[in-house]
């Protein structure tokens, strides 16, 4: 019989009005990968957050080996064996990667009240040659790197100290295949020392292969723990949602042609070190596709065209002419951007949900026409109807955006730019962190905004979305195209990927 390692015991945890967990039990057990799953706002952020000392206990217990733990910080959870990486950027700007890597333990480096840079950085470096990241550099300072190879040094950050249990809450969305497989080598290697990962995802298929054991939240009340050789993807859906998931997933259509008519050209855009003389042409009601690995360039090709890459080189050109060289021109010429790194650029993170959906539309909602004056009433009904329209789980529309959970915010994001009604929309892994049911309706919105005649960049490294969605796929390597291909029933996952590597 497993051995338990942790037992959660009637946790529950409010924020205001809204119940996060309501007396959640269940236990994990030693050398396993423990994956928790549910709906956006079902609570298992929270109960991760709390378990690692991001949130304070409000009632319930966590016993770890038979001993009651209350983390204070994130420090403390180290202390007490348990480690988390979070599903946003962890490591802190401004120091360097070691820093950031032995940040709270930076003791063992101190000496007669003197920190040894010098031993800190070659033990950090050691570890980065021991996980096989020895493209990053211990000295650096971290915000010389890409969102992926900060997610690469929290797993380092991490689990170095071979904690008890890592929680790796929604890591895998952030990371290329690549990366990917780096994370579940060390999933197993943990599981294989007889300590735990708990695991959050809303990658069904992921869960399934990679997890031993499934607990699934629900609102925010526990619902079941299974084994997962035990089920199959659409008994973990009718779990997490209640219900039957029914209507189309992906596009239903086929061969459908593309217009002939052109909105906006991309012409031999640079931007050095990242993308090479890229070109395309965007149609009218077309869904375009953009997939790669991590470092393709893929990502940078949506802020260039969005007038977020300040040293590029070539053109973006509206139908009319209109060339686009800022973001305050692409909005002015209705273009709408969300980024992958979505707490740093897409939203504010520190603000309301109400001001995060009103502020690219601002200029329609002022009271009198020509005059700077804001119409406060219409600016909360505007917010109301477009967070109702994609369902983000709130107190209200006054709630700040740092409160919800990972999917909640990229609900925001989305709700901000289809308020605004832009004719091109790019959107850079926009069902990162989202789930299956969100999802969903995420597509079906495209498909919807398709038909309207709005024309979408979507930039995904999820193959199945790309191309269960799109109309033509680009496909990029090493910062320049590396091929296209149309829209098929035929099409797979294996046809890009020659393409990619």
């Amino acid at each position: 019989m497993a051995e338990v390692r942790l037992q959660v015991q009637d946790i529950s945890k409010t924020f205001g009005i809204t119940k996060a967990l309501q007396h959640v039990s269940f236990n994990v057990n030693k050398g396993e990968v423990h994956a928790l799953i549910g709906e956006n706002g079902s609570g298992k952020s929270t109960l991760t957050n709390m378990l690692t000392g991001i949130y304070p206990m409000e009632t319930g217990k966590f016993i770890l080996d038979g001993q009651e733990v209350h983390p204070k910080n994130q420090v403390d959870a180290n202390n007490m064996g348990i480690s988390i990486i979070v599903q946003e950027l962890g490591t802190l700007s401004g120091l360097t990667v070691a820093e950031n890597i032995f940040l709270g333990h930076e003791e063992r480096f101190i000496k007669c009240g003197f920190r040894n840079t010098n031993q800190m950085n070659a033990e950090a470096n050691r570890l980065l040659e021991k996980y096989g990241f020895t493209h990053i550099k211990a000295q650096k300072m971290v915000d010389e790197y890409n969102f992926e190879d900060r997610k690469l040094i929290e797993i380092v950050k991490a689990t170095y100290f071979h904690p008890k249990i890592v929680v790796i809450d929604e890591t895998t969305t952030a990371l290329s295949q690549e990366g990917r497989e780096e994370l579940y080598k060390h999933m197993n290697r943990i599981r294989d020392e007889g300590n735990t990962v708990i695991f959050i995802s809303h990658d069904l298929p992921e869960i399934l292969d990679k997890s031993d054991t499934i607990t699934v939240l629900r609102d925010g009340v526990y619902i079941d723990t299974i084994k997962s050789k035990d089920v199959t993807e659409e008994d973990l859906k009718r779990l997490m949602v209640g219900r039957e998931i029914t209507g189309d997933y992906y596009r239903a259509d086929y061969g459908e042609k593309i217009s002939d008519e052109v909105v906006l050209s991309v012409k031999n855009v640079t931007v050095p070190g990242l993308i090479h003389n890229v070109s395309f042409d965007l149609h009218k009601g077309e869904i375009l596709g953009f997939g790669g690995l991590s470092e393709s360039g893929m990502h940078e090709v949506g802020k260039a065209i969005f007038g977020a890459s300040f040293d590029r080189e070539g053109e973006v050109v509206l139908a009319d002419g209109t060339h686009i060289n800022s973001i305050p021109q692409a909005i002015a010429h209705s273009i709408a951007y969300t980024s992958k790194d979505r707490d740093n650029e897409s939203i504010v993170i520190n603000q309301s949900i109400r001001d995060n959906i009103a502020l690219p539309s601002l200029d329609k909602l002022v009271r009198i026409p020509k005059f700077p004056i804001l119409n406060w009433a219409s600016i909360k009904a505007f917010a109301l109807k477009y967070a109702r329209e994609m369902s983000v789980k709130m107190q209200g529309t006054g709630q700040f955006v740092s409160e919800l959970s990972g999917g909640n915010k990229q609900k925001v994001v989305l709700a901000r730019w289809i308020g605004k009604d832009s004719d091109i929309v790019v959107l850079d892994s926009p069902t990162r962190g989202i789930d299956i049911k969100v999802k969903q309706d995420i597509y079906q919105l495209m498909d919807k905004m398709r038909k309207e005649g709005k024309s979408i960049i979507m930039i995904s490294e999820e193959l199945m979305e790309l191309i269960g969605m799109c109309d033509r796929i680009i496909i990029m390597k090493e910062g320049t195209v590396s091929g296209e291909i149309m829209r098929s029933r035929d099409l797979n996952e294996h046809s890009l990927i020659e393409m990619m590597v």
